[in-house]
């Protein structure tokens, strides 16, 4: 008979391991324990791609500072061969790459770190020059005078002008603004009649935070000088912006990036949120020496993002394996159920479940008609899944042309796990009857339900994305429950006449 000393040995290094990774996560880089009432650290990068034609190449990105509501903690780049350097000037910071000679695609990494800081104040530069008018034709020039007179007649000062004039853009019914926003977007439109009535303004890019965002693209978004500060102003709906999670990244009304020597370029923009303790900061712990820094956290900000996700799925897998193993509970599949809860997470629980129901009954009444035709497996299958593209696809664009939102996030459902479920359900109708698709169907919603709950609190994803212990901790748990042979919960049923007899 085999020893189950080594095991037992390999489950108590992991316990081990897992709690000593985690508090020295917390104790020497001050990572909190809770997602509670912590200062909270934003890390952005701007991924800059671009195809480099054979010489000398400059790449120049428009670089945020502090300003108010965030201060700038740290910036650094990532770009192996180029020379960089950060650039300050009367339009804004800058920072700035060159190469003697690159050529094919290329990848330079711009990383910024900004503390959420209700006391940062930024230094207002007020105006240098007045806005030179912009040039329009008879017509639109009426339109301008139009609109101008409208919004003049309805505000108090510079800034309530301004949102008078947006309001006036985004009226459907308004000849006058259509006209001036057939040739040109609406930012460019307001930029145009704010310097045509000789208010100080500019275009400036703003990024709109939230957390584990990717590829994301700057928004532009217009600010005007009201006497002594830069007021941001959203074109699209005329509201002055205070939100704590805008940022304005680009202030130099001129361009975001420029690239000399390549073609094609693009810039986009990852965020995560960070929440760091007061007496240390969190933003050296890539830097340290040693394997035990070897964190996801030196990812790229993208990669960072999806490991958030990634990261709970250990946490679904632990919750599939009690419920089979303890508590004795029938699934349709292994762990199905965690791929339809990370689903559910995309989709929200109720359009999520209305979403899975929908699909799979309707996938079963599909199937039960291809019984009747004698295919082999694997044609069947094929049919099914493609059955379920089409119901998917049908689903979404009834869904987009009723109205319902929620009902565009039914493609995120995983089709060739749906298809061999419809699969497997049928095939149980056909051996066991009805009511074992009910319990091993019902069972794994329930799974998934629970699954979805414990992937969404708050508390678990930080602690499995912030402590990478927790995952070994969770590893040795699976690994214990693995060894149990008892009976399981539903089974003790079983043994209830006996009870009644004593």
């Amino acid at each position: 008979m085999t020893s189950r000393v080594p095991f037992y040995l390999c489950i108590l290094i992991l316990l081990a391991t897992g709690i000593y990774l985690s508090v020295f996560r917390h104790q020497v880089y001050g990572v909190p324990w809770t997602p509670g009432k912590t200062r909270q650290v934003w890390d952005i990068e701007a991924r800059i791609q671009f195809y480099a034609q054979g010489k000398e190449v400059k790449v120049s990105l428009a670089a945020p500072d502090t300003q108010n509501g965030f201060t700038l903690i740290s910036q650094s780049a990532s770009s192996p061969g180029y020379g960089v350097s950060y650039l300050e000037s009367e339009k804004g910071r800058r920072a700035e790459w060159s190469i003697r000679h690159a050529s094919g695609p290329q990848t330079i990494y711009y990383k910024t770190q900004f503390l959420v800081d209700p006391n940062a104040q930024a230094d207002p530069k007020p105006p240098q020059y007045s806005p030179a008018p912009p040039r329009f034709t008879k017509p639109e020039e009426a339109a301008a005078t139009a609109l101008i007179h409208h919004a003049t007649q309805l505000s108090s000062d510079d800034t309530t002008f301004a949102r008078e004039l947006i309001k006036a853009l985004n009226d459907t019914e308004s000849q006058n603004a259509q006209l001036l926003l057939n040739q040109l977007a609406k930012f460019k439109v307001t930029q145009a009649l704010l310097s045509y009535s000789g208010i100080p303004n500019k275009i400036v890019g703003v990024l709109q935070l939230k957390d584990g965002r990717r590829r994301q693209n700057i928004e532009p978004m217009n600010q005007i000088w009201d006497g002594e500060r830069w007021v941001v102003l959203n074109p699209k709906t005329g509201k002055q912006e205070k939100h704590p999670n805008l940022l304005v990244w680009d202030e130099s009304n001129v361009s975001l990036l420029d690239v000399s020597g390549g073609k094609n370029s693009q810039v986009q923009f990852s965020m995560i949120a960070q929440d760091i303790s007061a007496q240390e900061a969190t933003n050296n712990k890539v830097n340290a020496d040693g394997l035990l820094n070897l964190s996801i956290h030196s990812l790229p900000l993208e990669e960072q993002a999806m490991f958030k996700t990634i990261m709970l799925i250990p946490i679904g897998a632990l919750i599939v394996v009690f419920l089979r193993v303890i508590i004795g509970l029938k699934t349709s599949g292994t762990f199905m159920p965690v791929l339809i809860a990370v689903a559910f997470v995309q989709t929200q629980l109720l359009p999520g479940i209305a979403g899975f129901l929908l699909i799979v009954g309707t996938g079963l009444i599909i199937r039960s008609y291809l019984s009747r035709l004698n295919l082999l497996l694997v044609s069947r299958i094929s049919a099914v899944i493609i059955a379920v593209i089409l119901m998917i696809a049908l689903f979404t664009v009834l869904s987009f042309r009723l109205g319902i939102s929620e009902g565009l996030t039914i493609t995120f459902f995983p089709m060739i796990i749906l298809s061999w479920t419809i699969e497997r359900m049928s095939i149980l109708w056909e051996e066991d009857g009805a009511k074992e698709v009910v319990l091993q169907g019902g069972g794994s919603l329930f799974t998934a339900i629970l699954v979805y709950l414990g992937m969404t609190n708050t508390y678990i994803q930080h602690l499995t994305f912030n402590f990478i212990g927790i995952q070994f901790i969770i590893l040795a748990v699976i690994l214990l429950l693995g060894t149990y042979t008892g009976y399981r919960l539903t089974e003790l049923k079983r043994f209830k006449p006996m009870a009644e007899e004593i």
